[in-house]
């Protein structure tokens, strides 16, 4: 015991004893440490393979057709295993939307940082945010199906997330202040927020059905760079037009 640790235990009233430990004692008590960070990692890891797996099976089937014993096979473990780290379904497909939304609002504030410090002007600002958001969209299709079985469900598990309403309130807030929107009109940025989710978000729920019928191939090498260009003038349209009308342009 540490001369520290026994005055300390001394002053206490407590007994202590000085004997030395033994060597076997001493790498016993060291090695079990690097082993249970060990188990701490492999339980990390463990738990976002599942997640991850999770995300993919619920996007690609859907809830109902998801299982827990399906969950665990994609995840190349037991079965069972994600009902120990999750408890049920119901649990872990709210954790897969939370993490989906944990994920959104690291981006947001990622691109309020990006822009206020750029100091350019908010037609620049507004076609680097609908470049962000576009290549967001486009790397978590997941994310945006996921939302999508959500919205045409019986389901409430989003009414039930107050992280969901917190991340797009604060992309909401976000996109004024980027923009130099004027504070006390929330309708016209909501309009905007809107458009941008709604613009972005359709090619990937439709590439198979609307985008294939009009002749657009999603696969495309110059597909999402026309896209962007595409929804950032309508945008910028819509902001300019609003600039033109109001004073309230930063």
């Amino acid at each position: 015991m540490p001369d520290i640790e026994i005055a300390i235990n001394l002053l206490a009233g407590k007994q202590v004893s000085t004997l030395p430990r033994t060597r076997g004692y001493d790498i016993m008590a060291r090695s079990t440490k690097p082993e249970s960070r060990e188990r701490v990692r492999d339980a990390e890891r463990s738990r976002e393979l599942i997640l991850d797996a999770a995300e993919h099976l619920f996007a690609e089937r859907g809830y109902e057709e998801t299982s827990l014993s399906d969950v665990g096979k994609r995840a190349g473990m037991s079965r069972a295993t994600p009902g120990y780290f999750f408890g049920s379904k119901a649990e872990l497909h709210r954790a897969v939307l939370e993490r989906c939304f944990a994920d959104v609002r690291r981006a947001v504030r990622e691109g309020k940082a990006r822009a206020l410090a750029s100091g350019q002007t908010p037609d620049v600002i507004l076609a680097g945010a609908v470049a962000d958001y576009s290549d967001f969209v486009a790397a978590r299709p997941n994310f945006v199906r996921l939302i999508e079985r959500e919205a045409l469900s019986d389901r409430t598990v989003l009414e039930g997330m107050p992280l969901r309403l917190a991340v797009w309130q604060e992309a909401l807030a976000a996109f004024r202040q980027e923009l130099g929107l004027d504070i006390s009109d929330t309708s016209e940025a909501a309009h905007l927020l809107l458009s941008l989710v709604a613009l972005t978000w359709f090619p990937i729920v439709h590439r198979g059905t609307f985008l294939k019928a009009v002749g657009l191939d999603p696969q495309a090498p110059d597909f999402a760079e026309q896209r962007r260009r595409h929804i950032t003038t309508l945008l910028l349209g819509a902001l300019r037009e609003r600039a033109s009308n109001t004073s309230t342009w930063s």
